[in-house]
């Protein structure tokens, strides 16, 4: 239909002029507008290269596009789609449709970092027009399909520039938790859709809703354009398309980003079109072009084929995209692009209905899953005379004019709905009846006709099923609304099938073939791992827990079974979605070509993060070794968690950074002949670092206690280690001398430190504490320093015995108005560091306290029991009784003892001290120490 005529729409417009003379009190304005359209209108048709306008998900496009593609064959489908999306067009073949065709960017180059990563997605369902002309072009032979819009790079570019530097919006807002969880589908991609019709004037589109008697706009669009343009002609439904694009476009508000990314897209994708042309030599009589009837009705300079080539066509950024298939959902389509939900699982089912009412054969991929049964590869295009350039027909005065068609009303689908409506609603917890079906009838009548239509539409009945079933509060998971969608054809979800996987994807799969499980299948199924019974499924393990560690929460989830270094597994059983979890795996393909690959890229971008800490590049260093098992990597991120942490100058990790060496230390040393050199290193440099921000944090406010006491455990728990390679104790000494706390739990761990170093004795320590607890003004800080005392198990855990007995003091002594307030505290400690501190205590509290009950009234703790009277030197009792007992009980041992240490002589009696008893009257404290250890009380 080419070559209208001037004058073809003058009937029209001497109208719309007169009704704008007669309504509008500004004659001026609103005739301009009306004007506008029908130019507009007149312009696209007859334009030489015709323009096929649609909606996007809209069935009546899709009949409409089946159908002009049956009556014209066009050689050349052009289409408003993503222009770097089309290699992988042809994989559609290979899914179940919906799916959406995704753009996809981890590493950007040209754009804001905290965009990354980018990702466009394009939905695509059988009931749409673009579906259609992808299914004829891909599958006629001798039909060429160009994609004209803007690249997935110029989606950013271009939105960049129009709002001033912020992320395009992704997806919309979910109401329910069903809605939430299938818009994860499409996650926060940017969504493009062929076709977005909507008012972006809200005043217009709250008139059209109000007086339209319909809550939302995807019902209007259902009342009163698609039911009658359903069975409309070509030319009646372009027109009205062009119409309502051109009304849409002239009534937006003036939003200079906006309307200038919309009419840079329409010059580029004209510039497109014009360049294939002008390369092909191709009659634009024999092409078709697909687009939005808002961009169809363009007023830019660069309209048609005769435009003028006034645009250029910016070069992309650095950013390497990578481009796939997802699967997508009703739920997340209209999620992505403000739908009301339910509509599109109502257009599928206006989709099937159509197809029956008009008889149109529509387009489908050969071989496509979910699409009824495979056609036969369609026979080439013969040479076809071009059509005769005719005028095109006024459709519009006529459509405009009639009054709309009313169905009559189908009582049988009707009551099947009620009938079907009640049924789901017993099987989801209501106390629905035959009564409530009679209800849900009438009222969808009753509805219909207070809204001026004689057949309920969907919509109505979903009112109507509200209205009479739904209680106060939902008994299940599903309320009676989302049983009206599920009815009425369900959230269809798509799937991308294993040929359309990216290669790491397929590995994945072939990989865990061993476990027999349909993994592409929705839902969460079982697996059981017996490894010591084959060990061939040891591999499909190290593979899971990959997936654990990449995937999202849910997608991979052990029940039995853990890994940790240094330990092999022996059964374990697993939860395993991964086809729910289908575009996560898709998009880690995106990233390498395996699993590892992928997994090591992660860690080392982890660890050379400009963030990073030593904690964080620890923790990569725990994965490469859990999960990869390579030294290469381990020793490497070693070596950069050694430099993050000789650049840090806080101590917010201390706790983790503690954590993490001890577990790679121990690992190490029974799994390496010798430690790695990075890990010694680290230990060294650990030590000094630590011991020069000491005194710096006993004082720093924002220095948790916690994180000091991590500090001392590192110094204490790696001292050894750290003193033969070379460090001087001399470091942590000064700084423990240096170190001058004011805050009563840190006094507290200071105390523990001195007492660890033998600075402070036990005595002392316990005289400290006895002071504060007899002091009324210090009494109230008390819990303090026992918080400071449960910290200190970290770094000095030889102390628990002195925690459990200023515990208990303070539990005999405190004031119920200073310890209850106390107690959360005290619960809160042993909770953060209760995989430690907690057993540690019990552990002691079990040895000193009574096992029975009875026995615990005559129960005296050892700190209240009297001290023994206090020996005699030991140089005495050597020279009164000739020797201590016990020695003289084992005289060949002591003999030995006094041959290796070079004294010669016997035992003797007497008066004359024996060169053994010389000995131990020279070194009277060993003597004691020797003897304390050796016996269970005071020598007979």
């Amino acid at each position: 239909m080419t070559g209208a005529t001037e004058g073809t729409f003058t009937a029209l417009r001497t109208q719309l002029q007169d009704a704008a003379a007669m309504f509008a009190d500004g004659p001026a304005a609103l005739e301009g507008i009306l004007r506008g359209i029908v130019d507009d209108v007149e312009r696209a048709v007859g334009e030489p290269l015709e323009i096929f306008p649609v909606c996007h998900h809209s069935p009546a496009s899709a009949i409409a596009m089946a159908r002009r593609l049956r009556e014209k064959q066009p050689r050349v489908v052009y289409l408003e789609l993503c222009e770097d999306m089309a290699p992988i067009l042809t994989e559609l073949r290979n899914c179940r449709l919906p799916v959406a065709v995704q753009s996809f960017a981890s590493e950007i180059e040209g754009f804001p970092a905290d965009w990354a990563p980018l990702s466009v997605v394009a939905p695509v369902t059988e009931a749409s027009a673009e579906y259609q002309a992808i299914a004829y072009a891909l599958d006629t032979p001798g039909v060429e399909l160009v994609l004209v819009d803007r690249s997935s790079d110029h989606v950013f570019q271009w939105e960049t520039g129009s709002d001033g530097g912020s992320a395009p919006d992704g997806a919309g807002d979910a109401d329910a938790p069903e809605a939430a969880e299938q818009t994860a589908l499409h996650g926060d991609a940017v969504g493009v859709e062929i076709g977005d019709l909507r008012p972006r004037f809200a005043e217009l589109e709250e008139h059209l809703l109000r007086h339209g008697r319909v809550r939302h706009w995807s019902e209007w669009w259902h009342q009163y354009v698609e039911l009658p343009l359903g069975d409309s002609d070509h030319d009646t439904y372009r027109q009205v398309m062009l119409l309502i694009g051109s009304l849409f476009r002239r009534l937006a508000p003036g939003d200079p980003g906006r309307v200038r990314v919309d009419e840079d897209r329409e010059r580029h994708m004209w510039t497109r079109m014009r360049e294939h042309l002008a390369a092909t030599g191709t009659d634009p009589a024999d092409c078709l072009y697909v687009c939005g009837a808002f961009h169809a009705a363009s007023r830019v300079e660069e309209f048609g084929v005769r435009g003028g080539d006034t645009f250029t066509i910016g070069p992309p950024s650095g950013t390497k995209w990578r481009h796939g298939l997802i699967p997508s959902s009703h739920g997340a389509i209209e999620a992505q692009f403000g739908l009301a939900a339910g509509s599109v699982s109502i257009a599928a089912t206006e989709w099937a209905k159509n197809l029956r009412r008009t008889g149109v054969r529509p387009y489908r991929l050969e071989g496509q899953a979910g699409t009824g049964k495979s056609t036969k590869p369609r026979k080439a295009l013969a040479p076809a005379d071009p059509e005769p350039a005719t005028p095109a027909a006024d459709r519009l005065t006529g459509f405009l004019q009639r009054p709309p068609a009313l169905d009559a009303l189908d009582e049988a689908e009707l009551l099947g709905w009620s009938v079907e409506i009640v049924r789901a609603a017993r099987r989801n917890g209501y106390l629905a009846s035959t009564a409530d079906a009679i209800a849900v009838f009438e009222t969808s009548i009753l509805l219909a006709g207070m809204r001026d239509r004689a057949k309920p539409t969907p919509y109505d009945f979903q009112d109507a099923a509200v209205t009479c079933i739904e209680k106060d509060a939902v008994p299940g998971r599903r309320d009676v609304g989302r049983l009206v969608e599920i009815m009425m054809g369900g959230d269809r979800v798509g799937q991308v099938g294993y040929d359309a996987l990216p290669p790491l994807a397929r590995d994945v799969h072939d990989r865990l073939a061993p476990l027999d499980l349909r993994l592409q299948q929705r839902g969460v199924q079982r697996a059981l791992l017996d490894i010591a019974a084959r060990p061939e499924l040891a591999r499909c393990s190290d593979l899971l827990w990959m997936l654990r560690r990449l995937l999202p929460q849910g997608a991979a989830r052990p029940i039995m079974g853990e890994r940790r270094l240094g330990e092999r597994p022996i059964q374990e059983s697993w939860d395993l979605a991964l086809g729910t979890h289908q575009r996560a795996l898709i998009e880690l393909g995106y990233e390498g070509v395996s699993i590892e690959q992928v997994l090591e890229q992660r860690l080392r971008r982890a660890a050379y993060a400009p963030q990073a800490t030593a904690a964080q590049v620890l923790e990569a260093v725990e994965d490469a070794t859990l999960y990869l098992r390579s030294r290469r990597l381990a020793d490497e991120l070693g070596t950069r968690a050694l430099e993050v942490l000789a650049s840090e100058r806080s101590v917010d990790g201390a706790p983790e950074v503690l954590r993490r060496v001890r577990r790679l230390l121990a690992h190490y040393r029974t799994a390496e002949p010798v430690l790695p050199p990075w890990i010694e290193s680290f230990v060294k440099t650990g030590y000094a670092h630590y011991c020069t921000l000491l005194p710096t944090a006993f004082t720093d406010d924002d220095a948790t206690v916690r994180q000091v006491a991590a500090m001392l455990g590192f110094l204490f728990g790696m001292e050894g280690l750290a003193l033969s390679l070379g460090c001087d104790r001399t470091q942590l000494e000064l700084a423990l001398a240096q170190s001058h706390p004011t805050e009563p739990s840190r006094t507290a761990l200071l105390w523990a430190a001195q007492t660890h170093l033998g600075t402070l004795s036990r005595t002392a320590l316990r005289a400290r504490c006895a002071e504060l607890l007899g002091n009324p003004l210090v009494v109230p800080a008390y819990p303090r320093y026992l918080s400071g005392f449960v910290h200190a198990l970290e770094p000095v855990p030889g102390l628990a015995d002195f925690v459990v007995e200023a515990v208990s003091n303070a539990f005999a002594r405190l004031p119920d108005a200073v310890l209850l307030p106390w107690l959360p505290t005290l619960i809160g400690t042993l909770r953060a560091g209760g995989a430690e501190q907690a057993p540690l205590l019990i552990r002691e509290a079990g040895r000193l306290f009574p096992a029975r009950l009875t026995e615990l009234d005559t129960f005296v703790p050892p700190w209240l029991l009297p001290e023994e009277p206090s020996r005699a030197p030991v140089g005495s009792a050597v020279v009164a009784g000739g020797g201590l007992p016990l020695l003289a009980a084992h005289r060949d041992t002591c003999d030995a003892l006094a041959d290796l240490l070079g004294c010669d002589g016997s035992w003797e009696t007497g008066d004359a001290m024996s060169p053994a008893a010389a000995l131990l009257a020279r070194y009277p404290e060993t003597a004691a120490a020797l003897e304390a250890l050796t016996t269970h009380g005071p020598p007979a």
